[in-house]
């Protein structure tokens, strides 16, 4: 079992910037690919970003590319989604989510979940 705990959502303008932390804990977080996903009100959850067991290889939705960035610092098992330049489009619900294996793009691949942390940018 891993657990995930998401933080770092909130309020910002559009142009600013967040900076999203996913806490892991429970098994060996060095041999999971992590993802991060979000879902607006009204829409199905989506992928934004993907990374596998150290990092080295990251995956990113179109919307997103070159804006957001995702990390990961294993000693810490932690995950983090820098995210830049921010869009009223990008007010969702964000979920971090890990799995086994190879990295994935595709949500029914993740394994665990955490709970969320919402991001709203005003215009």
């Amino acid at each position: 079992q891993v657990q995930l705990v998401e933080s770092g959502g909130g309020l910002v303008q559009a142009g600013g910037s967040l900076r999203l932390s996913c806490a892991a804990s429970g098994r060996t977080f060095s041999n999971y690919a992590v993802g991060w996903f979000r879902q607006a009100p009204g829409k199905d959850r989506e992928f934004v970003a993907a990374a596998n067991w150290n990092g080295a290889a990251t995956y990113y939705a179109d919307a997103v590319k070159g804006r957001f960035t995702i990390s990961r610092d294993n000693a810490q098992n932690t995950v983090y989604l820098q995210m830049n330049s921010l869009k009223p489009e990008d007010t969702a619900v964000y979920y971090c989510a890990a799995k086994r294996g190879i990295v994935a793009t595709e949500e029914r691949g993740y394994d665990y979940w955490g709970q969320g942390t919402q991001v709203t940018v005003s215009s």
